[in-house]
């Protein structure tokens, strides 16, 4: 069953029942060696660095389903307020920090 995750306070046709807190999930990734030698070269002509845009796209999934299996060892079976951050971790950019969190809830449909 796939769980109900939202960037607003509320699920439409949906109460919360109850607040079990802030969930998060977090994961610090770096490029793999082929990525940080493809990214070097488009930095240098400019365009889009797909090769960074991947490693990012991979770090926000990983981070978003520790997310939602933190809110479920909570006992949630919905999460609210849905939010990412993210930082570099070490200098020069060799690797990055993606936070992703919001409040674990427990939902129930309205009558």
């Amino acid at each position: 069953m796939s769980m109900p995750v939202t960037t607003t306070f509320t699920i439409e046709g949906f109460r919360i029942k109850e607040y079990k807190g802030i969930a998060r999930g977090i994961i610090v990734r770096s490029p793999t060696i082929a990525q940080g030698i493809i990214g070097g070269l488009k930095n240098i002509i400019g365009g889009r660095i797909g090769a960074y845009t991947e490693m990012c796209e991979q770090a926000r999934l990983q981070a978003f389903e520790s997310l939602v299996q933190h809110a479920r060892e909570m006992g949630g079976n919905a999460i609210v307020g849905l939010r990412y951050d993210a930082s570099e971790v070490v200098s020069k950019g060799s690797a990055t920090e993606v936070l992703c969190y919001g409040t674990a809830v427990v939902i129930e449909a309205e009558k």
